[in-house]
């Protein structure tokens, strides 16, 4: 995990969703998502809780957030991604800075949220990097509701499935299957490489043979 995480940390989300592209035919990104720190890349493998629209007649899960919050845990959970997915209402709220105080407690990597988040102040001053739909103030109990834990989920129309390889930062979000982890790493760093000399390329290029198709 260190070394894919340094790695990783030379790398652009633009070149590993490219790479996810030549190696697999399924969607693997997610367009850009707020932060309260956009300066923070998160990355690590997911353990996931998912969402669904609340319903008063329906059975409520015994468990609540904190209990399927260590019902994904238990592996080891330093260095995870909590996933939470939006129950189909990406502007509710799915959490804030006392809910996801628990990340900080077991030193995961971070959380993304396919909705709402409060209390950004206090999620920035966290050691995780967050990232969700946008900064909500209303409680969403009310709209949507935790049932099920380290299900396959779908976050901005992707699918993440527990163990994938979860990569956001201020351009965007990428799904990584972990089984491709290192292939997609090498296929993002040639597909960089070979943009480098492109530029070196363009930088060289003769205006004058360009305007005449020379």
């Amino acid at each position: 995990m260190t070394d894919e995480l340094r790695l990783v940390s030379q790398l652009s989300c633009a070149s590993l969703v490219d790479a996810m592209g030549r190696i697999h035919k399924h969607r693997a990104h997610i367009l850009a998502l707020a932060s309260p720190d956009p300066t923070r890349t998160l990355f690590g493998p997911a353990v996931t809780v998912a969402f669904r629209p609340y319903r008063d007649d329906l059975p409520q899960t015994q468990l609540g957030f904190g209990g399927l919050f260590h019902q994904a845990i238990t592996d080891p959970p330093e260095g995870k991604v909590l996933v939470l997915s939006s129950g189909g209402y990406p502007d509710a709220s799915h959490g804030g800075g006392t809910k996801l105080s628990r990340l900080d407690n077991h030193n995961m990597a971070g959380v993304l949220a396919d909705g709402r988040l409060r209390d950004f102040t206090q999620l920035a001053g966290y050691g995780f990097a967050t990232w969700c739909r946008g900064q909500a103030t209303h409680w969403g109990g009310g709209t949507v509701m935790p049932f099920a834990a380290n299900i396959a989920v779908e976050v901005g129309g992707a699918c993440i499935v527990p163990g994938d390889y979860v990569y956001a930062d201020a351009s965007g979000a990428v799904v990584v299957p972990a089984a491709s982890l290192r292939q997609v790493i090498e296929e993002a760093a040639r597909i960089e490489a070979d943009d480098d000399r492109s530029i070196e390329q363009i930088r060289d290029e003769d205006p004058e043979r360009m305007r005449h198709g020379g």
